[in-house]
């Protein structure tokens, strides 16, 4: 069986054959293998990889780095841990949101306290003029989960939706905006993801807890780590499932 995530890393990338084959050091009919017959390079040619095609190894290949040393790596994936998303500092929201220039990501139900901040519509608005790819998703207001994450929360009948209908109305200068999708998701929200170019805030939910008062992880990238590239797919999923969003 083909391996196709490498073969759409390197279309994505620009990076043919021969360019792989020279960077690494191998033949270019060696790299087709890893192609075609998804043979698996030798550590040190995966890594290189991974950094040419902006990919971690263990997305590129899954079955490729020991449980051990997984392990290892996504403990050394998680930064900082915080009881509370309302205890992250200020200065790292600032850090990740000025020096993002290439992915912003966002799966959330409202995150109000992320457009209470004067210029983020603004920086968004900015770096996706610069280039970046933004991708906002939401909770639908009219969903079903949402009306079962209020209850759960007990915030009230309707509160939650009234919630993101308030963000969204900040949201509006975003319409049409190239380089900028949103979306609407009726799916569990097991975790909200922020992610920034190669950092993450992940808020876990708990039940009967908002989310604001649930903990958090600062997590950053690393090529052979499990973690990172978890919550990706994880967001990569509910895009998948989301539908536009409607204002």
């Amino acid at each position: 069986m083909p391996n196709e995530r490498l073969r759409d890393a390197l279309l994505r990338n620009g990076l043919t054959l021969e360019q792989v084959s020279k960077a690494v050091g191998v033949d270019q009919k060696t790299v087709e293998r890893w192609i075609t017959k998804n043979r698996t390079p030798y550590p040190k040619h995966r890594h290189k990889i991974a950094a040419m095609a902006r990919e971690s190894e263990t997305y590129l290949w899954p079955d490729s780095v020991a449980p051990e040393r997984k392990a290892e790596t996504a403990a050394a994936e998680v930064v900082r841990v915080f009881p509370h998303r309302n205890a992250i500092p200020v200065e790292l929201w600032d850090r990740l949101i000025k020096e993002a220039s290439e992915t912003v990501e966002v799966l959330v139900h409202a995150a109000l306290f992320l457009v209470e901040r004067p210029r983020f519509i603004k920086d968004l608005t900015a770096k996706a003029a610069a280039g970046a790819k933004i991708r906002l998703v939401f909770g639908d207001p009219e969903g079903e989960s949402v009306a079962l994450r209020g209850e759960e929360e007990q915030l009230g009948d309707g509160t939650l939706a009234a919630r993101i209908r308030n963000a969204l109305a900040s949201y509006r200068p975003l319409i049409g905006v190239d380089g900028v999708e949103m979306r609407f998701h009726n799916t569990t929200l097991y975790n909200s993801i922020f992610r920034f170019d190669d950092e993450m805030i992940i808020n876990t939910h708990v039940y009967g807890f908002q989310g604001a008062h649930a903990p958090s992880l600062h997590l950053r990238r690393l090529s052979a780590g499990d973690l990172f590239e978890t919550y990706s797919e994880s967001f990569e999923a509910v895009w998948n499932l989301a539908k536009p969003a409607t204002f």
